[in-house]
């Protein structure tokens, strides 16, 4: 082996040394430490109150916000989207996406650090753990501890707020897909419906399970996003960073040589706080989360021994090489998202403005594609395929904008109803005279519009086939 291999492999060895993922065999027990980022976390989590309180929000006599999947509608207050505009659902979660990747390329996992589901439900029960059990401690004394009175009481109080969190979350997923009070009464009367029993339970488990036991664990070997991240950041990418060059050598604050010692003096405190249990003087590992408590402990620390704040900070590799940062429309990956990111915005909002009230779609009947009646006339027939999407029926008037010579036939009706919310097909014939079309394919426009409101006007364009 060549000596730069020898060195690549005792480099690798070195890191790997220094490594180090909890895989489950410890249970991570992080002090909660009050600072800036710890409040920044908490206003995140108290997003997730809207959660729990928006399917109670009432509109025009019914909830808010309801994913009506039997009737393949979604409410959300006065607009109502329908199959036929899940195109827009197409550029939401482009937008989701492209969200995450253009934050994650600016600040890393800030998702995963404060937004993320787990862990904000982590975050909570690990709250009213500290406030039952103790600070990590004495929590580790009571896990190692025998089953005593005391022990049971503490562990029954505990898991079983657990549980109501955990069963408070699965109703309130079910609840935007039913009626909330409705579905309250069906599951206090057990009178609830099979998939509304297997949302309750699925999302019971999986809340109790993973951020009660599970906790980091979700995030190192179930979540991909911690295996992707890699590819999202790069150079200019702001994470919690150790200030290698300050902190080290590290050492206790007094004794001997201690003058010669970098700011960090080993108090562990950034490990202690970190939810994840990572070192973040190791580097960039996959189970950091960017939560940047770890910078609020270590900025605790600073000051208490009258040294600079920031030996852990947000900052980017050309940061701590001693490069400048570019701006960020120098850099072509946030470019590149944020193009992205508008063109599915405006998207959005130009298919919210440009619903329209009724969905409508002609089909010229292809067999036969005309017939010729007795008297010579040449009669087409359509097939009108109208979706009411108001809350109430339409009373349409129906008539054609055609060249001389073509017109409705004179047994056919010319209005029709459409009901609310239902797909109504009927059928429409128009009737040309020969003499007096010139071509074979004579364009003609259907006009529907509403008796009730004039406002509500559709048109489609079609062709008539005369058979010349």
């Amino acid at each position: 082996m060549s000596e730069q291999k020898q060195n690549n492999v005792d480099d690798l060895y070195a890191d790997m040394a220094h490594w180090h993922v909890n895989a489950g065999d410890e249970t991570i027990h992080a002090k909660r430490i009050t600072g800036r980022f710890r409040s920044y976390k908490w206003y995140a989590s108290a997003l997730y109150i809207l959660f729990f309180i928006t399917p109670y929000f009432r509109w025009e006599g019914a909830q808010a916000i309801l994913f009506d999947i039997p009737h393949r509608q979604f409410h959300f207050w006065s607009l109502t989207i329908w199959p036929q505009d899940v195109w827009m659902l197409s550029l939401v979660l482009i937008l989701l996406a492209i969200t995450l990747f253009v934050v994650t390329a600016v600040v890393g996992r800030l998702w995963c650090g404060y937004f993320c589901f787990q862990t904000v439900w982590v975050d909570w029960f690990t709250w009213l753990e500290d406030k039952i059990e103790g600070n990590p401690i004495q929590r580790r004394k009571l896990d190692a501890a025998p089953w005593t009175i005391k022990k049971i009481r503490l562990k029954l109080f505990k898991h079983s707020l657990w549980i109501l969190i955990s069963i408070l979350t699965g109703v309130t997923f079910a609840a935007y897909f039913a009626d909330v009070y409705e579905l309250w009464y069906s599951y206090l009367t057990m009178d609830a419906p099979l998939v509304a029993w297997v949302t309750l339970a699925t999302f019971f488990f999986f809340t109790y399970v993973f951020a009660g036991f599970m906790r980091e664990q979700v995030c190192f070997w179930l979540c991909p996003y911690a295996r992707i991240q890699s590819v999202m950041v790069d150079k200019d990418t702001e994470l919690p960073t150790y200030d290698e060059a300050r902190g080290e050598p590290r050492g206790k604050l007094r004794g001997k040589g201690s003058d010669t010692r970098g700011d960090c003096i080993d108090c562990r405190l950034c490990v202690g706080v970190c939810p994840t249990g990572v070192d973040i003087r190791e580097g960039m590992s996959e189970g950091c989360i960017t939560c940047g408590m770890c910078i609020d402990a270590c900025d605790s620390i600073m000051e208490k021994i009258d040294r600079p704040k920031g030996l852990i900070r947000y900052a980017s590799r050309k940061e701590m090489d001693g490069e400048a940062l570019p701006p960020l429309f120098k850099r072509p990956r946030v470019v590149i998202y944020s193009i992205i990111l508008l063109l599915a915005t405006l998207g959005i909002i130009y298919g919210l403005t440009h619903i329209p009230p009724v969905e409508l779609s002609i089909v010229h009947e292809r067999q036969p594609l005309f017939i010729q009646m007795s008297d010579g006339s040449i009669k087409n027939k359509y097939t009108i395929k109208a979706v009411n999407k108001t809350p109430t029926d339409l009373h349409m008037k129906i008539s054609i904008d055609a060249a001389q010579g073509i017109s409705l036939a004179s047994f056919q009706e010319k209005s029709a109803v459409l009901k609310s919310g239902k797909i109504i097909p009927f059928n429409i014939f128009l009737i040309g005279h020969p003499e007096m079309l010139k071509e074979k394919r004579t364009p003609v426009r259907f006009i529907l519009e509403s008796i009730e409101s004039p406002t509500i006007r559709i048109e489609y364009e079609s062709v008539f086939i005369s058979g010349r």
